[in-house]
C-alpha cells in the first residue's frame, strides 16, 4: 500500500517570492466547503491569480514561461496561518511536488510530508541564487536530491536542508501515514480482539 520512496524530485520550477505566504492566500477560505479535494488545484492562489471577473492578473504560476512547473521556490514562513489541510492539497493537485523556502509553518510542513510534497529549506542567499537562475532559464529542469540534500539546476548544485524525520520517511517510503495504517490493518484487527470493550 506504500506509495514508494521519494529519493528525488525533478521538474521545472517557478519563483513565488514573498515572506509569510499564508494558507488563506494559498487557498481562500470560501473554497474549504468542498467534500473532496479534487477541484482545489485550479483554486490555488486564486485571489492572487484572478480578478473579480476571473481573468488572470499575472501570478507567477500563470506566466507562460512557468506553466507546467512542479517546484515552487519561495521565502520565509511559507504556509503560515490556519492549519487547513486544503492548502497542501491544493498545491499537490495543481501539480507541485516540492517547495523550497526559508522556513515552513509546522502543521503545513507535516501535511505536505504526508502528501509526498518535499519541503526543503535554504538560506536567503541560496534562494535568491536559485530564483535568479530559474528566471534566467525557466525551461530547464531542477532536481531536488532528497538523499544528498542538494538542488541541482543548470549545471550547479545548491545546498538545502530537509528535516531528518521527513527525509527518512521519504527515503523509506513511509511518509503516507494512512497507507501505513492500512498496511497494518490485520495487526490492528488482531489487537482490537484483545480489548475488553468494542468500538461497535
Amino acid at each position: 500500500m506504500s506509495l514508494g520512496p521519494i529519493t528525488k524530485v525533478t521538474g521545472r520550477a517557478v519563483p513565488v517570492p514573498g515572506d509569510d505566504i499564508d494558507t488563506d492566500r494559498i487557498i481562500p477560505a470560501r473554497f474549504l466547503k468542498c467534500v473532496v479535494f479534487d477541484a482545489l488545484g485550479g483554486q490555488l492562489f486564486y485571489d492572487e491569480r484572478f480578478d473579480a471577473d476571473g481573468k488572470s492578473i499575472g501570478h507567477p504560476i500563470d506566466k507562460e514561461q512557468y506553466v507546467g512547473a512542479s517546484i515552487i521556490v519561495s521565502d520565509d514562513n511559507f504556509g503560515c496561518g490556519s492549519s487547513r489541510e486544503h492548502a497542501p492539497q491544493a498545491i499537490k493537485r495543481a501539480g507541485f511536488n516540492a517547495v523550497i523556502a526559508g522556513s515552513f509553518a509546522e502543521i503545513f510542513f507535516g501535511n505536505c510530508t504526508t502528501l509526498g510534497i518535499v519541503c526543503a529549506t535554504a538560506d536567503k542567499a541560496t534562494r535568491s541564487a536559485i530564483m535568479k537562475a530559474v528566471e534566467a532559464n525557466p525551461k530547464a529542469e531542477m532536481t531536488i536530491d532528497v538523499d544528498r540534500k542538494v538542488v541541482k539546476f543548470d549545471g550547479k548544485e545548491y545546498a538545502v536542508d530537509i528535516k531528518p524525520n521527513s527525509r527518512k520517511a521519504f527515503l523509506e517510503g513511509s511518509y503516507d501515514s494512512l497507507a501505513g495504517l492500512l498496511d497494518g490493518l490485520d495487526a490492528v484487527k488482531a489487537f482490537e480482539k484483545t480489548l475488553q470493550y468494542s468500538f461497535k
